[in-house]
């Protein structure tokens, strides 16, 4: 489908405005007004509202994420038969309640993100031989009525999650041998935000590259997902990260906004906004944004949930960093410095060694320094 956006008319806005008002966030009554098939103001409002509900970009736009959030979001668990397609994967809501279903039942569905994969298949097959049920890995209405009749063994805890808490304290505290992917923004062609002969795609590769060096002489293995010249999409770079079987999943950005007031340093990790969330992913954004504030200077704009597709495709704990917005004059001239870059590569990596610390031998926010990660790598004992 084409991007729609204020201003497009015909059959593909009439479709949207038709979900939008199903989820009653836009009112009934404008398509008896004549509104049916204009992509007007109310509907860029309800749009936004959908977004920031959803955990996407609130960008009022409706491209293929968020075309395909609205579409899932027509389905509940029943309304059609679920399979694993490798040629078209289904999405939607009733999927996520598959997945959210099985995993209280205890079996191992993989992350809640509304996307039949080969994962949800096995878990699926799992229950269905357990309870006697054709083992087909379809979900229909049999399978159904036995997921809706039996009691979960267990509620609360998101045990794909704490899975990703167990496996992260049976690494240990030492970085040597850890596989980190770093991802530089854009790339190629495509240089994100650009102001002043300041290129986004330029400046992340750059900090990349730093960070990788850093990382390294610690003894991880550090991957960076693209080249200089290179521009990967989302589900190719999460590809990557899957495919070398990382540990973490690091996105660099900077930001941008139409005002030149708009400044600082977030911080993004998986999650639905509704509780659903990466507890390893939410844990290290926290650390990564406060390590950031300290060191930097940058204003603090928090960590925040979403459910953008390099956090739902990467099996990895995940987690992007816009670092200051190249369209204020102070953050740009902050990022345009490279002694500056080489404070947040450090603080980076000072937040990576503190989510593997998990607390111990650790040292407030701020003050631990690259020599010390240096030397606790270097101890015989722990």
């Amino acid at each position: 489908m084409r991007v729609l956006r204020r201003g497009d008319t015909g059959p593909e806005v009439a479709e949207i405005r038709s979900m939008l008002s199903a989820l009653e966030l836009l009112p009934r009554s404008d398509e008896a007004n004549g509104h049916g098939s204009t992509f007007d103001l109310a509907v860029e409002h309800a749009v936004r509202a959908f977004q920031q509900q959803r955990g996407l970009i609130t960008d009022g736009v409706v491209g293929p994420a968020t075309y395909r959030a609205l579409r899932g979001s027509t389905y509940h668990l029943g309304s059609r038969p679920l399979a694993y397609l490798v040629s078209s994967p289904v999405h939607g809501d009733d999927v996520f309640a598959l997945q959210e279903r099985l995993t209280e039942l205890g079996y191992d569905a993989g992350r809640p993100d509304g996307g039949f994969g080969p994962q949800t298949e096995r878990a699926l097959k799992n229950f269905q031989r357990d309870y006697g049920l054709v083992v087909d890995g379809i979900c229909g209405p049999a399978t159904v009525r036995a997921l809706r009749q039996l009691s979960p063994r267990a509620r609360g805890g998101r045990p794909v999650f704490l899975r990703e808490q167990e496996h992260l304290r049976r690494s240990g505290p030492r970085l040597r041998g850890k596989r980190i992917v770093i991802d530089p923004g854009h790339g190629g062609p495509d240089l994100g935000v650009s102001v002043a002969g300041v290129n986004e795609s330029a400046v992340v590769w750059d900090l990349a590259r730093r960070l990788e060096g850093r990382m390294k002489a610690t003894g991880m293995e550090a991957l960076i997902s693209r080249g200089p010249d290179h521009s990967p999409s989302e589900l190719q770079r999460a590809q990557f990260a899957n495919d070398a079987g990382a540990d973490l999943f690091l996105s660099l950005h900077c930001d941008g906004n139409r005002s030149p007031r708009a400044q600082g340093v977030a911080s993004f990790h998986f999650g639905t906004g509704n509780g659903t969330t990466s507890t390893v992913g939410e844990l290290l954004a926290g650390y990564i944004q406060r390590e950031l504030a300290a060191r930097t200077g940058l204003l603090d704009c928090r960590t925040h949930p979403k459910t953008w597709d390099i956090f739902t495709r990467t099996r990895c704990p995940a987690v992007r960093v816009e670092i200051g917005y190249l369209t204020n004059p102070d953050d740009r001239a902050r990022m345009s410095d490279p002694a500056f870059r080489d404070v947040v590569a450090e603080g980076i990596l000072i937040a990576v060694k503190r989510l593997y610390l998990l607390g111990e031998n650790d040292q407030p926010t701020g003050t631990f320094t690259f020599a010390d990660v240096l030397a606790h790598e270097l101890l015989k004992t722990e």
